[in-house]
């Protein structure tokens, strides 16, 4: 997920983060919360309604608080440093489960302890490898294109006219600085799957990624604010996640999101329980509130994404349902895909191509 805030990962907040206090260790082991417990999420910035947070601060008598990432790369590496350590829950995109399950840093999930799991809907609780046994879907929504619909002529509808712009979009255009998303992105737009392992296909990627580079104004995510790059017109085309495109829409109304017709990237974010946590019974209590479907509920209506909790479905306003940037239709959806794990050898010939494009 997905509203990235440059600067909001603190360090301060990093370092304290990996040192365990031997109080919060006795209340741990003694399953019950107490006020001197804190439950420490590691999470994207702005993706989590304080209010929800304070609601359970209260109901349970704890501190909950929040380190922050600004990229699926940055958390990578926060856990790496530590080894899976210092943080109770992380929030994780589902191709990244297999990987963390791999280096053994997850907890299995305590059913018995999250009643609340019956209301996930199965498509999106079984969706990666790793995440019926071991996360927790907490948001789901799609990547395509956001563009002022003021500062072009006609729509843009596929993502051709993203990779290789009209005139007009020379230096306009917003891209991501993830290999996952340019390259996956690019051979969609070429008409291959976004996890193609055909090195010839990855080329092509490459040389179309090349080609549109005159008309990049940046690699970095367009923020979502008022002050977003697409908002003053410095940006007039971008990859954006379908929430995101909500937000900045909320601040102008002139933005238009579209998951173009060749199909896009469907992701889901899911909380997983760190091995190393020692707060798990609170952490379960965490994920067991946040599927309550009137929270459940509150927390799409905060982020602009659609819940996988099928209770919390019926408790949404109908135009948030019906609207085209939260639930696309399920032909929209249907040329679209989950991004997979990689053979090494392939994911090395796509970092080397990401790195000849963004350097």
């Amino acid at each position: 997920m997905r509203i990235l805030h440059l600067g909001r990962v603190l360090l301060s907040a990093y370092l304290f983060s990996i040192v365990c206090c031997s109080s919060l260790a006795l209340a741990a082991a003694s399953g019950l919360p107490s006020k001197n417990q804190e439950l420490i999420l590691l999470n994207w910035s702005e993706y989590l309604d304080p209010e929800l947070l304070e609601k359970f601060e209260q109901q349970y008598g704890v501190k909950v608080r929040e380190v922050y990432y600004e990229s699926d790369d940055l958390r990578d590496d926060m856990l790496l440093d530590t080894n899976g350590e210092g943080f109770d829950i992380v929030l994780v995109s589902g191709v990244s489960v297999d990987v963390y399950l791999q280096q053994d840093w997850l907890e299995p999930m305590d059913v018995g302890k999250i009643p609340n799991l019956k209301l996930i809907n199965p498509r999106w609780q079984t969706a990666f490898p790793g995440t019926d046994t071991h996360a927790v879907p907490y948001a789901w929504g799609t990547l395509g294109i956001v563009y002022r619909n003021d500062l072009i002529d006609g729509e843009i509808t596929n993502w051709m006219e993203l990779f290789r712009p009209d005139e007009q979009l020379q230096h306009k255009i917003g891209m991501m600085r993830s290999s996952r998303d340019l390259i996956g992105m690019a051979l969609k737009a070429l008409g291959y799957s976004a996890n193609s392992t055909v090195t010839d296909e990855i080329r092509a990627a490459e040389k179309l990624l090349l080609e549109q580079k005159p008309y990049v104004y940046t690699y970095t995510y367009v923020s979502v604010d008022e002050d977003s790059a697409l908002i003053k017109g410095d940006i007039v085309a971008s990859m954006m996640y379908s929430g995101d495109a909500l937000s900045v829409k909320d601040h102008f109304d002139k933005i238009e999101y579209v998951l173009p017709e060749e199909g896009g990237n469907i992701w889901i974010d899911y909380w997983a329980v760190l091995k190393s946590s020692r707060q798990k019974e609170l952490a379960w209590q965490f994920l067991n509130f946040m599927n309550e479907p009137e929270n459940a509920a509150q927390a799409a209506q905060y982020i602009f994404y659609a819940s996988p909790n099928t209770a919390a479905e019926r408790l949404l306003p109908r135009e948030f349902l019906e609207d085209p940037f939260i639930y696309p239709d399920e032909r929209a959806l249907e040329k679209s895909e989950f991004y997979k794990a990689l053979p090494p050898r392939v994911e090395k010939k796509r970092n080397q191509s990401y790195t000849k494009i963004i350097d």
